[in-house]
């Protein structure tokens, strides 16, 4: 798909629709650039601009999208949400994003290692701050393909066991041997001004700058799912560097969820 972005026609004159309950950059204009290039219409449904505003139930959208899309994404906060769409939607559904799950990210950061890399299986990946949606996507989606992933912490920020990822509290512990060092946001835009000062006083040792990723094996790379705020979870050298992969990492999202809607669409 990368390599010969227009060689697919799979949903040509057909529709995508992609269900936005979340702010969204790189997940929006990945999808409807691929789906564009994929030879289809996507077709953006912000929840004010539907039914569901209005209390129509998941099951009745799923039941009505299905019957004039060809697939159907969603970016919402609940897994139990996306599970119900899926449940009652005749047409295949893909986890745009959720509280629990990001796994669109992660086949992206697996293209990214495999562009850099070549092979995937052996391979190590550390992440380092707040076990989050991504770190849970990261371990389940890297177990299946043969990389190793090491989280790293600190106490009421860690995931819970999944998918056999190493967890630890010591952001040097896990970045040792590592081939790539990823982290993500420490604040969201909805924690108030005390949470946000508490979680950046309690993730600030997991900062990914110069030390950090020294501190893996040669030619690490960092990885960054975006958005970054330079200063917080990554330094702006790190981010700008020349190790960093971040913005390559962010164009393989359309790829890789091209070859998803591929997969899912022919």
């Amino acid at each position: 798909m990368k390599s010969n972005p227009l060689g697919s026609d799979v949903l040509k004159r057909r529709a995508v629709a992609l269900i936005f309950q979340r702010h969204s950059t790189r997940t929006r204009v990945s999808f409807e650039t691929g789906i564009v290039e994929l030879g289809g219409h996507p077709m953006i449904l912000r929840t004010e601009d539907t039914q569901l505003a209005r209390g129509e139930s998941i099951r009745d959208t799923a039941y009505v999208l299905s019957r004039n899309a060809a697939a159907i994404g969603i970016r919402t906060g609940p897994d139990e949400l996306v599970r119900e769409l899926a449940q009652y939607a005749t047409v295949p559904v893909v986890n745009m994003l959720t509280a629990d799950h990001h796994p669109c990210q992660a086949l992206a950061d697996l293209l990214t290692l495999k562009e850099n890399f070549g092979e995937l299986d052996g391979l190590k990946l550390a992440y380092v701050g707040d076990g989050n949606n991504v770190a849970r996507s990261l371990a389940i989606v890297g177990a299946l393909a043969g990389v190793e992933i090491a989280i790293a912490a600190p106490d009421g920020y860690q995931l819970e066991p999944v998918a056999g990822a190493e967890l630890t509290a010591d952001p040097y512990e896990a970045v040792k041997n590592a081939n790539a060092v990823y982290t993500d946001v420490w604040v969201s835009m909805n924690d108030s001004p005390e949470t946000a000062a508490a979680r950046s006083e309690a993730l600030h040792p997991y900062q990914l700058n110069d030390e950090l990723l020294a501190a893996a094996a040669p030619g690490a790379i960092a990885l960054h799912c975006l958005p970054a705020h330079p200063g917080d979870e990554i330094t702006e050298q790190v981010l700008y560097g020349e190790r960093q992969r971040i913005w390559d990492q962010a164009e393989n999202r359309r790829h890789g969820q091209k070859a998803l809607l591929e997969l899912l669409c022919a």
